[in-house]
């Protein structure tokens, strides 16, 4: 899969099988990550796997799923993630642009999960001081965002937009995703209003 196929084919995706994902491609995700671009090279993420059954079940509960759809949008018994990938800032790293590094990471994540055949949900709704809890996660860290993993068990397609951001799951269960056109949002030379 070339890297743009890889880009359209990515997708969020809130319902997975139950069958747990291998820790060798976990690994893999993560170090697509530390390869991802950082200003200055500063590098100011850090990672935590999740994988054991008790524990993914555990922070299951300190996120938000889906808002526009709530409560429906959550994943519901049997269908939830089977692993997470807990993304950290080390705030010892007097980092220049934290936002974008770990933007950066994440979204190597996500394509890579792509190419392993995962779905995957990057969650920043997180309750954190409680996940900072159940995860040990010491002073001089936070937690930036939750990258929910495992193989799908549902589509996401791309729609046109029209008027509203909001995504919808039909009745066959398949999320909708409105997407504005390259026409809308590209420039050329200049900024130019869109008629």
């Amino acid at each position: 899969m070339d890297v743009f196929e890889a880009i359209k084919k990515r997708r969020t995706i809130r319902r997975f099988k139950q069958e747990p994902v291998p820790l060798p491609v976990l690994q893999k995700l993560v170090e697509a990550a530390r390869l991802a671009p950082s200003g200055g090279n500063l590098q100011p993420w850090e990672f935590i796997i999740v994988n054991d059954p008790g524990v993914v079940s555990d922070i299951f509960s300190t996120l938000a799923w889906a808002g526009y759809i709530a409560p429906a949008g959550n994943p519901p018994e049997g269908k939830r993630p089977t692993a997470y990938i807990v993304v950290l800032q080390n705030l010892n790293i007097n980092a220049r642009t934290p936002v974008a590094d770990l933007a950066a990471a994440i979204e190597n994540i996500l394509l890579q999960a792509v190419e392993e055949g995962l779905g995957s949900c990057w969650i920043g709704s997180v309750r954190r001081e409680r996940l900072a809890e159940l995860l040990s996660v010491p002073a001089g860290y936070t937690i930036d965002s939750v990258v929910a993993l495992g193989y799908p068990d549902e589509q996401s397609v791309v729609e046109p937009f029209t008027g509203s951001v909001k995504y919808w799951r039909d009745q066959q269960g398949i999320f909708h995703v409105p997407k504005r056109s390259l026409a809308e949002i590209v420039h050329y030379n200049r900024f130019q209003p869109h008629r």
